[in-house]
C-alpha cells in the first residue's frame, strides 16, 4: 500500500491559500478551525481524506494558480485579514476577487509598497530576517537630522521593549528631514521605535522596495507582479529558508513556479 503523507494543519491551510501559517495559527488556537468536526490541538497533521473547516465552512483546495500583488498601501489602512475585527483593513479595502493575504505589514500610519498573496508557501521565506531581505523606506522626521543620527541607526539601536537591538543597516541623509533606511529586519514598528531612541519623532514613513519589487503605482492601487519579477523574485529566494537555518548544509529550495 502506498504510504500515507499526513501535513499539519497550519501549512495545509496555507498551501490552499486560505491564510498564513501564522494567522492559520490563531485560527486554530482560538478554536475556529476543526478536522472532521473535532477542533484540534496546535500541530495536528491531517490526511488527505480528511475534512478541514473554518468557522464551520469546509477549506476545499480548489486553486488553479497563484496570486502575487503589489499594493501601495494608504495612510490609515491596517494589514490584517481579521475583517470582522477592523474595519479598515486591507482586505475590504483591495476587495480582490480571490482570498489573499499580505505578506508581512505597514503599520496604520505608514504607508507604501506590500506584497499580498495566496501563496502561504512564500511567506515566511520573504520575511524571515535570516533570509537577509531588504526592505527600503524613505522617511521624515520632526528635526534637522544630524551625522550622529545617521551612524546610530545604522549601527544599531536597543529597543528595551521589545529586548532587540536593531541589525546594522544602511541610512542616508536625503534632506534636512528626509532619509532613506534599508532594513532586513521587520521588528515591530522598527523604524518609529530607532527614531524614538534617538528623540527623533517620526512624521511620514514610505516603504518603497521590498526585494526586487519597487513601488511604481499611486496610492490606493495595485497591480500583478509582471513576469520578470517574480523570475527575479524566485532567484533572491532560491537559497532562502521558511525556518531558522540549522546549518550550512541545508539544501537550496527549489523556485515557485506559477
Amino acid at each position: 500500500m502506498a504510504e500515507v503523507i499526513l501535513k499539519r494543519i497550519n501549512k495545509y491551510l496555507s498551501e490552499v491559500g486560505y491564510c498564513s501559517r501564522r494567522e492559520a495559527d490563531k485560527l486554530i488556537e482560538a478554536g475556529r478551525v476543526t478536522i472532521n468536526g473535532v477542533v484540534p490541538e496546535m500541530g495536528t497533521k491531517i490526511a488527505p481524506e480528511d475534512v478541514v473547516a473554518v468557522d464551520g465552512k469546509e477549506i476545499i483546495n480548489t486553486k488553479e494558480s497563484f496570486v502575487y500583488l503589489a499594493f501601495n498601501k494608504p495612510v490609515g489602512i491596517v494589514c490584517t485579514t481579521d475583517t470582522s475585527v477592523e474595519k479598515d483593513n486591507i482586505i475590504d479595502y483591495l476587495n480582490y476577487p480571490k482570498r489573499i493575504f499580505p505578506i508581512g505589514r505597514l503599520d496604520k500610519p505608514s504607508e507604501g509598497l506590500i506584497l499580498l498573496t495566496d501563496d502561504g508557501d512564500i511567506v515566511n521565506k520573504i520575511l524571515r530576517a535570516s533570509n537577509n531581505h531588504e526592505k527600503e523606506y524613505i522617511v521624515t522626521v520632526d528635526k534637522p537630522i544630524s551625522q550622529t543620527f545617521i551612524e546610530r541607526m545604522s549601527g544599531g539601536i536597543p529597543l528595551a521593549e521589545l529586548n532587540k537591538t536593531t541589525n546594522t543597516c544602511k541610512v542616508e541623509k536625503l534632506s534636512t528631514y528626509k532619509f532613506k533606511i534599508i532594513l532586513t529586519q521587520g521588528l515591530n514598528r522598527q523604524i518609529r521605535r530607532m527614531c524614538d531612541y534617538l528623540n527623533y519623532d517620526v512624521q511620514t514613513l514610505k516603504r518603497v522596495r521590498i526585494m526586487n519589487i519597487k513601488l511604481d503605482m499611486p496610492v490606493g492601487e495595485y497591480r500583478e507582479l509582471t513576469k520578470e519579477e517574480f523570475k527575479n523574485l524566485n532567484l533572491l529566494l532560491e537559497e532562502s529558508t521558511k525556518t531558522f537555518k540549522q546549518n550550512n548544509t541545508a539544501k537550496a529550495k527549489k523556485p515557485f513556479k506559477r
